[in-house]
Parts: structure tokens; C-alpha cells; sequence
């Protein structure tokens, strides 16, 4: 597609805007800059890097408006804590920044921080403060929850998307699919699972927000590498095609890939370690020019896909 001056982020779609603003040179300080889970940052205590996130859900997009606030909360800020846990780090402190109709009632408000401070509470978050507006007619229903979070990680311990290499061997933990009947407004970030899976030898990692079929040639292109997918391996959810597990997209589960002298034994170290959370293999990174290499298409893009959850 021609790319003009008068073209449309309708017609660019998410993943060209996102290019764009990595464009922009990184500060100094800036270790990892945009296109990664999270930025990563010098820190201010010997020994760790800091972590910087921000995510936001809005109304008819992320949930409905008449979904139970408590926990449209939880996810709020589960979103950002399972970013931080996608580069093997631990949250610290969120700002919390909401835009609110006028017409929401105080017990609806106080539900929605009840899930906020629920998932703070269960990761020891510290919510720090935020900021309060509503939107100008005749947009007075919007509704939007924004989450900015910080995060650390021990210097030089940081997985990104970046660090595969032909060979390595891919896995996803959890099931994925299915998400809108509940799991996108209730799963648990993998906060420990990403601190082990850092430690015990990921070359690269990511979550997965917009499905498989989207967030697999995102980790693929930043490793420089293209990739195979054995879908009759695909962990799925109860209930739900591959073609669900690969584009339904809010499955919050971790994306990683393994060098294969560890990839080979991770599984029974894993099960040690998670015995109830399933991690499978799914295929491979492969050389950018490979002739084995089975492209997907597909996942959820802001701009160019109909809301779907």
C-alpha cells in the first residue's frame, strides 16, 4: 500500500504506527526504547533496571459498560502488570488515570477501584496517584481506564522480543482462545512465571494481547527471524478452534522462545515449578528467508479490526 501524507491510521493500521514512534531516537538513560513489552530504563538503585509501562481499556472496546466494574478494575491494571511480567520483572508503582462519564454513580466508581486495588494488592502494586476528566459532548458516556506502571528488573536480566535466534524452540504457557467469555476480564498476569522463565534461559518473550496470529511475527521480525507453528499443537480453550486460539486475541498469556539445548529439558523443570499451568511447545524460529516457514495473518488490530471485547 502507497503510504502518502494524507493516508489514514485506518488505513496504516497499529502495527505502522507503533513502528513510527520507535522511530524517534531513545534518551540516554533509555536501555530499551518503543516496540517491546515494556521500556526499559536505567534505574536508581544499583542492580536493577527500571521498568516503564502504560496501558489503557476503554469502553465497547476492552468491555461494556454495563460489565461489573470490580472487574473491568482488576483487568485495568492486570494488562500493565502482565507487560512487566513479559520482561521478567516485578511491578512497583501505578498512576491511575480515568476518563468518566458523568453519569456514574459513586458505587459503580467504587467497584471499579475495588478491582484496582484487589490486583495491586495480590502483586504489591502501590497505586500512587492518577488524574480524573471527562470528555466534552458529544462523547459525555466515554469511558476510558488508563494505567501507567513501573516495574524492575535485575540489570542485564530483561527478556525482550528481540533476543530469538534461528533454532530456538517456541512455547506458549496457559490455553489460549475464547477469551471474551470471561478470561479477558479475569486472568492473573504470569508475573512469576515470567521472573523464572527469565532466569532459567528465555532468549526472547512477550504476552500475547492480540492474539497468536498477531504477537508471534511481532517477536519473529524484532528477532529478525521468521517462524513455524505446528497448529495441531496449539494449547487450546475449552471449547474453542484454532482459528479462535490464534486471532481472538486478550489471552495474556506468555509467548517465549527457548534456545534448543534448553528448550529440550525446560518442560519437566517447569512442571516442578507451575504444575498448573500448561507450557507447550509450538514450533520454531527459522532463518528470515526460510522456505519451512508458515506466516500468519490475522489477530486483532485497534484500527483496522471491528471491537471485539
Amino acid at each position: 500500500m502507497d503510504i502518502d501524507q494524507h493516508s489514514t491510521v485506518g488505513d496504516v493500521g497499529e502495527q505502522f504506527l507503533l513502528d513510527r514512534f520507535a522511530e524517534r531516537p531513545p534518551s540516554t538513560r533509555i536501555i530499551v526504547g518503543p516496540g517491546d513489552d515494556c521500556a526499559v530504563a536505567q534505574g536508581i538503585s544499583v542492580g536493577h533496571s527500571l521498568l516503564l509501562k502504560t496501558d489503557c481499556v476503554i469502553a465497547d472496546v476492552h468491555f461494556s459498560h454495563d460489565e461489573d466494574l470490580e472487574r473491568v478494575g482488576s483487568k485495568a491494571l492486570a494488562r500493565a502488570i502482565s507487560d512487566i511480567a513479559a520482561m521478567g520483572g516485578a511491578p512497583l508503582e501505578a498512576l491511575i488515570t480515568v476518563v468518566l462519564p458523568p453519569s456514574l454513580t459513586i458505587a459503580k466508581l467504587d467497584a471499579l477501584y475495588r478491582g484496582l486495588d484487589a490486583m495491586a494488592t495480590r502483586f504489591n502494586v502501590s497505586i500512587a496517584g492518577g488524574e480524573t476528566a471527562s470528555a466534552p459532548p458529544p462523547h459525555r458516556d466515554a469511558f476510558i481506564i488508563n494505567v501507567a506502571l513501573t516495574g524492575s528488573v535485575t540489570d542485564g536480566k530483561f527478556i525482550t522480543r528481540s533476543g530469538g535466534s534461528p533454532g530456538d524452540q517456541l512455547f506458549v504457557t496457559g490455553q489460549l482462545g475464547g477469551s471474551i467469555s470471561g478470561h479477558h476480564l479475569d486472568f492473573i498476569p504470569r508475573v512469576h512465571e515470567g521472573k523464572w522463565l527469565a532466569a532459567n534461559g528465555a532468549s526472547a518473550m512477550m504476552d500475547i494481547s492480540d492474539g497468536l496470529a498477531k504477537d508471534l511475527p511481532r517477536l519473529a521480525t524484532m528477532s529478525n527471524c521468521s517462524y513455524r507453528v505446528d497448529l495441531d499443537a496449539l494449547p487450546l480453550s475449552q471449547g474453542c478452534t484454532v482459528e479462535q486460539a490464534l486471532n481472538d486475541g486478550e489471552d495474556y498469556e506468555l509467548l517465549i522462545a527457548f534456545p534448543p539445548e534448553i528448550a529440550n529439558s525446560i518442560g519437566k523443570f517447569w512442571r516442578t515449578q507451575f504444575p498448573s499451568v500448561p507450557l507447550t511447545k509450538i514450533g520454531q524460529l527459522l532463518a528470515v528467508d526460510s522456505p519451512e516457514a508458515t506466516p500468519l495473518t490475522g489477530g486483532y488490530d485497534h484500527f483496522q479490526s471491528p471491537n471485539n471485547n
